[in-house]
């Protein structure tokens, strides 16, 4: 450490006392195994490392809520690198208080005992946010597992897509081990990702996140050998892991996309509606498609290519007998206001001397991995035989991007990296062999050479990192759209995912809004899952519910596999179609206000579907089965039957504070329920937990309804239906305000598709409410940005209104109209690009 040390002997017996009356059992037995009275503790100015024995502890305060922990075996740290955490990011520094037994920050403080080397995290009131368990760590050869307490009131959520029974992790245990999971279940493990980020809930210092930063073979328990510990722990590779203080989820979300990186703001079409399938086979049945889908009205932005428009599934090329014309097809379909996005596997073909461009290219480059005897690594992918670029090597990364120029070129609007666990045909593992050779020559770590089994969880990340950089190169002016099935922490920072090959059932449907909730929490805001299922069929209900709860998603895409039922919008006939219609221009209306959640998403990290305890904390313990509720953003409570394939009626929690129904606009008149009165009718409901009061609905499933409720309080910009975001709409952009505390909204524009947002070409207002005495104020604050919007007016509708009224706009009255049965008061005004007053006045 090269900052100010100060050099203190402290007796270890005393601080071991504290730990004793703070209520954690001490311990003089350190991690190693060894004993003793005395510790060398060092204090920086930013932090603390205290050795004992071979073992030195390192913890760093990178800001005043995130601090660093790092364990040296045998007293040596291994090289400060990451590809997780950029390099700017990991030398951020805060200065310490310094304490005999560790440091403070403004936020939290750091309690070490060098008799263990256990440590105990507090915020300032002294309670604890994460405290190490009896026997902190062991490390055995390079093996290594971390230890911590896990109180009984705490929940745990994120490491990505992992499956489970339910949305908290509590009491399951993971692997994280990219892995090719085709047709995976509700209780398979481990499936494409490996995010090694968890956030814990409910202790009595709030919330708090973990980054185990480690590539390597990873495994997670929360609770299930021991109930009272939560473990992890890796076989090679660093102790390295990131402790973010809350005390909100929220503020651990935020801090963490800090940490790790924010996902860049997409092109407006990624919100639109996606039509894919394993294989459309060829460009006229693409046209078909489109055509069927303009026909039938349906709103749509987007038709996926999978493999089988390539050549021989070589990936970037063209089956020229089956699409002679690539570029008239991405023009005559551009023309219906519909983009392509192709996909574009990292398995090259090993074709030497045939002509195959990127072979060749890589080839000479010597661009692809190798084996531990030198020679290139070749296995069998969809192509056959195939290499596989050496994505940690930034000028093979920087070969991959030139690929894309051709498809480009045509003007393809994006790109899908596929089977980049990397998955590997005809072996056991699915994968390449672990002592497959990777070359690093990237961000600041050290040039060396590295197994596969320390690359492999980065490998998919590294690739996505190479399309989404060489798409920026290739059209400086676009904003990349890359999605991806796996990838690791930070990931984000280049492409969107879907969780992969799913099923078609209702099990899978309930799971997928598990996993992208905790997608969502883990970083990556952009997230899919195909919609009716990969694998099977969808019966026409559940085609059609997912349909509906995929309208409230962050992305939406259809796909289905080979051999399938077709499962196309209208494939079930007209009564299905129009359900699914009815949602998707649902999106469309509400495409406003998924604009502003993707800004506040790039600025701030928050994720657009979020569980409801995010926004409103108390709702983790409330009496309902809120196993499939989700928010969009904070101002829409999406309520799913949580037995989804059942007619039973159900109960809907809703937090307090008043909320309407989305699709009457009335304020709705549920029933106010103590918690504590929930009938128990097993042992798994009488936990003793406290139950939080809710204002609680009742809804019995219908098919062609799906609950979706606003907070009183919210302001929700819609604007008139298009077919595609390539159209512009016609009439004013509706401004819906649903009066309650903390009444407020944001608009939010630019042009949808260059990076000129990042120069101030853009439009942010703030918008806010209060209801007065004669009626309802709303307050437009004063633009930021240069962008010019669509829309020349604006119709407001003031809901839960009563009675005649008008408006007053800058001193001039507005005629309005009142709707008795809607309660609403609805008015025309001009535009408000600067500060201005509207009052609504009860006549």
């Amino acid at each position: 450490m090269t900052r100010k040390i100060r050099s203190i002997r402290v007796v270890a017996v005393v601080v071991a006392l504290w730990f004793v009356a703070g209520g954690s059992p001490a311990s003089t037995v350190a991690a190693n195994g060894s004993t003793g009275s005395t510790s060398r503790i060092e204090h920086c100015s930013d932090g603390v490392e205290v050795r004992r024995g071979a073992v030195s502890l390192r913890v760093t305060a990178l800001t005043d809520h995130i601090v660093r922990v790092r364990i040296a075996r045998g007293g040596v740290f291994p090289e400060d690198a990451s590809w997780a955490v950029p390099a700017e990011v990991r030398r951020e520094r805060v200065a310490v208080q310094d304490h005999a037994d560790g440091f403070s920050t403004r936020a939290l403080r750091v309690r070490i005992d060098p008799a263990s080397l256990r440590m105990r995290v507090e915020d300032p009131q002294g309670r604890a946010i994460s405290a190490d368990a009896a026997r902190p760590f062991d490390v055995d050869g390079r093996a290594f597992t971390l230890r911590k307490q896990l109180p009984s009131a705490e929940h745990i959520f994120g490491l990505g897509d992992k499956t489970g029974g339910s949305l908290d992790r509590r009491g399951q245990s993971y692997v994280d081990w990219n892995t090719d999971a085709y047709g995976f279940s509700s209780a398979t493990d481990p499936i494409y990702k490996s995010i090694p980020f968890f956030i814990g809930v409910g202790g009595a210092g709030g919330s708090y996140g973990i980054l185990l930063d480690n590539t390597w073979r990873s495994w997670f328990d929360f609770g299930h050998r021991d109930a009272d510990t939560l473990a992890f722990g890796a076989p090679d590779g660093p102790i390295d892991y990131y402790l973010i203080a809350g005390p909100t989820t929220a503020e651990v979300v935020r801090r963490y996309t800090d940490l790790t990186g924010k996902a860049p703001l997409p092109p407006k079409w990624a919100f639109g509606y996606q039509q894919s399938r394993y294989s459309y086979m060829s460009a006229d049945e693409v046209r078909q498609v489109a055509g069927r889908l303009r026909a039938d009205r349906f709103p749509t932005d987007v038709i996926w290519l999978d493999i089988d428009f390539q050549d021989r599934n070589r990936p970037f090329t063209v089956n020229k007998q089956t699409f002679p014309d690539m570029k008239g097809l991405v023009r005559d379909l551009r023309g219906e206001g519909i983009g392509l996005v192709a996909i574009t596997d990292l398995h090259i073909a090993r074709a030497p001397g045939e002509g195959y461009a990127p072979y060749d290219s890589g080839a000479a480059a010597d661009a692809f991995v190798h084996n531990p005897d030198g020679s290139v690594y070749v296995a069998p992918v969809w192509p056959g035989p195939s290499v596989f670029p050496d994505f940690t090597e930034a000028g093979v990364r920087d070969w991959w991007g030139t690929l894309y120029r051709p498809f480009v070129d045509d003007g393809i609007a994006g790109f899908w990296n596929d089977m980049n666990e990397p998955a590997i045909f005809d072996t056991s593992t699915k994968t390449m062999p672990l002592d497959t050779v990777h070359r690093i020559a990237s961000d600041d770590f050290a040039r060396r050479q590295a197994s596969h089994a320390e690359i492999h969880n980065v490998y998919g990340m590294q690739n996505t990192r190479a399309t989404y950089d060489g798409l920026r190169k290739l059209r400086p002016d676009e904003r990349p759209f890359v999605m991806t099935r796996a990838s690791y922490a930070g990931g984000q920072r280049y492409a969107v995912t879907w969780t992969g090959d799913n099923g078609s059932s209702w099990d899978q449907l309930k799971l997928s809004v598990h996993q992208l909730i905790n997608l969502g929490l883990s970083g990556f805001a952009y997230s899919a899952a195909d919609v009716g299922g990969f694998t099977g069929g969808p019966g026409a209900d559940l085609l059609t519910r997912w349909f509906e709860i995929a309208t409230f998603t962050p992305v939406f895409r259809d796909h289905a596999a080979k051999g399938t039922p077709r499962a196309e919008p209208w494939v079930d006939g007209p009564e299905h179609l129009a359900i699914r219609r009815h949602y998707v221009e649902e999106r469309y209306r509400l495409l406003p206000y998924f604009y502003a959640l993707a800004d506040e998403n790039a600025r701030l990290g928050d994720p657009i579907m979020r569980p409801v305890f995010y926004d409103y904390p108390d709702a983790i313990s409330a009496s309902c089965d809120s196993s499939m509720a989700f928010t969009l953003g904070s101002q829409l409570l999406v309520a799913p039957p949580p037995t989804p394939e059942s007619p039973q009626d159900y109960d809907v929690c809703l937090p307090a504070g008043g909320w309407y129904d989305y699709w009457t606009g009335l304020v709705v008149d549920g029933e106010p329920v103590d918690g504590a009165a929930k009938p128990v009718q097993s042992a798994s409901q009488a936990t003793n937990e406290k139950r939080t009061s809710s204002l609680v609905v009742k809804e019995t499933p219908r098919l062609d309804k799906l609950p979706v409720f606003v907070r009183a309080g919210s302001i929700l910009p819609r604007q008139p239906l298009v077919q595609s975001t390539a159209q512009t709409p016609i009439g004013p952009l509706r401004i819906d305000v649903y009066p309650g505390d903390d009444c407020h909204g944001q608009l939010y524009a630019d042009d949808g598709h260059s990076m000129e947002y990042r120069k101030q070409g853009f439009l942010r207002q703030a918008l806010r409410c209060t209801v007065t005495a004669d009626g309802v104020r709303i307050d437009f604050a004063a633009r930021d940005g240069r962008f010019k919007p669509w829309w020349k007016q604006l119709t407001v509708t003031i809901h839960g209104w009563e009675g005649a009224g008008h408006a007053m706009v800058g001193g001039r009255r507005v005629d309005a109209v009142s709707d008795r049965a809607a309660q609403t008061l609805r008015f025309t005004i001009a535009d408000q690009p600067t500060a201005a007053r509207i009052d609504a006045v009860r006549q």
